[in-house]
């Protein structure tokens, strides 16, 4: 089925559509663009935002400074030592302890005693070397048996005056007077015995 033809202009229609368009200009796409959009904008008011992302120029990235969290409590500074560290004998004194050229101050022996009386023995012990301002002492414990040398059932716990005398030296009661201690050389006991250093004594 043929569509309907269009009627062809007459000479009086040619004229009126030139005196229609005769002072219309064709914008261009972009600046109709804008008049729509200005038109659109109410007045007082800001116009369009632009939501396109920018281009950055190549290698040039956002730098973000990152910060920490600050936290609601300040963090407490870290508590001193009640007592400082311990200090080692110099190994030139301990050779000379050992060869004879150098003797302890004071010794005292807990060997055979039981380990309520050893303890309080040591403590009035090293109390009183202090107050004489003694500086290296000798504690003799003995170094006990192990099971191979015949310990048996029922037998008093043999040894443990050698394992308790550093336990009893690092209690607050002696640990304020006591500036190190490790053990003896053979000439004073071997491992059966303990050299002790002392601070200074109050009448130092």
């Amino acid at each position: 089925m043929m569509g309907k033809s269009r009627r062809p202009l007459t000479h009086e229609d040619a004229e009126l559509w030139n005196y229609v368009t005769r002072g219309v200009q064709r914008l261009k796409r972009a600046q109709r663009r804008k008049e729509v959009l200005a038109t659109a904008t109410p007045a007082g008011e800001p116009g369009p935002i632009d939501a396109s992302p920018k281009k950055q120029p190549p290698g040039k990235f956002n730098k973000v400074k990152a910060t920490a969290p600050r936290s609601a409590f300040p963090t407490p500074a870290p508590a001193k030592p009640a007592h400082k560290p311990l200090v080692p004998l110099e190994p030139k004194a301990k050779r000379k302890l050992g060869r004879g050229k150098m003797d302890v101050a004071a010794r005292i022996d807990l060997h055979g005693m039981r380990q309520d009386e050893a303890h309080a023995a040591l403590h009035r012990f090293l109390i009183d070397a202090h107050v004489a301002d003694a500086r290296l002492v000798l504690v003799i414990t003995g170094k006990g048996k192990t099971a191979s040398e015949g310990i048996h059932a029922g037998q008093r716990e043999v040894g443990i005056l050698r394992r308790m005398t550093p336990h009893w030296l690092s209690e607050p009661g002696l640990r304020s007077i006591v500036l190190g201690y490790e053990a003896a050389t053979i000439r004073h006991g071997g491992d059966g015995a303990i050299y002790v250093r002392l601070r200074k004594g109050p009448g130092a």
